[in-house]
């Protein structure tokens, strides 16, 4: 507790979903919780990403939070982030990544099959496409790696956070350069809006 009797939250999120964490923080007026971020492109090394949490949480701990929540769904670590969130008694948000999540896992988890053969991107995905899959794929220097790696994807789906023609005007962007049919779904924070609303609730 602070000197005001208030919990000390802190989250330990992904640096994909700052802007939106930042954005429901503000919405629900809760100034206490206290937000640090790992870098988004740890996602292209998904292995470091538990170890990387764990450093984040003994910091926290170290620095007199009583309460630490993990804003990173499993993110690819086949379970290993669940192994230290158990090993330090922190919750993480569900689900198997932030599509689902931003979707809403129940509805994810309903449609399946459907996404098997789907491409997403998020608000963040849109604004940072170059950065994060055409310069680390090398799609810029050998545009005919395209099919190899998406070749097996029949659309893009665009899971929009927020009202952005700008950003619906990259997202269709990039599914014309990947050769995928192009869809847009306004999904606004899914999931993540009750984690931080509840989170909330605790300080």
């Amino acid at each position: 507790m602070d000197k005001a009797g208030t919990e000390k939250i802190r989250i330990i999120a992904c640096g994909a979903i700052a802007r939106e964490i930042i954005a429901l923080l503000a919405m629900n007026d809760l100034g206490h919780i206290e937000l640090t971020c790992l870098p988004a492109i740890l996602h292209n090394h998904p292995e470091k990403i538990p170890s990387e949490v764990e450093r984040e949480i003994v910091e926290a701990r170290d620095e007199g939070f009583s309460k630490v929540y993990i804003a990173y769904a499993d993110c690819g670590t086949g379970g290993h982030l669940d192994k230290i969130c158990d090993k330090y008694g922190v919750e993480r948000i569900a689900g198997p990544h932030c599509y689902s999540f931003f979707m809403g896992n129940d509805v994810f988890e309903a449609d399946g099959d459907d996404h098997m053969r789907t491409f997403f991107l998020t608000d963040f995905l849109a604004r940072q496409f170059d950065a994060f899959i055409t310069r680390p794929l090398g799609l810029d220097r050998h545009p005919e790696l395209r099919d190899m790696y998406f070749g097996n994807y029949e659309k893009l789906v665009y899971l929009a956070q927020t009202e952005n023609s700008e950003l619906d005007r990259r997202a269709q962007i990039a599914a014309d350069q990947l050769g995928l049919e192009f869809e847009r779904r306004q999904t606004g924070y899914g999931d993540l809006s009750s984690v931080i609303t509840d989170l909330g609730k605790t300080g």
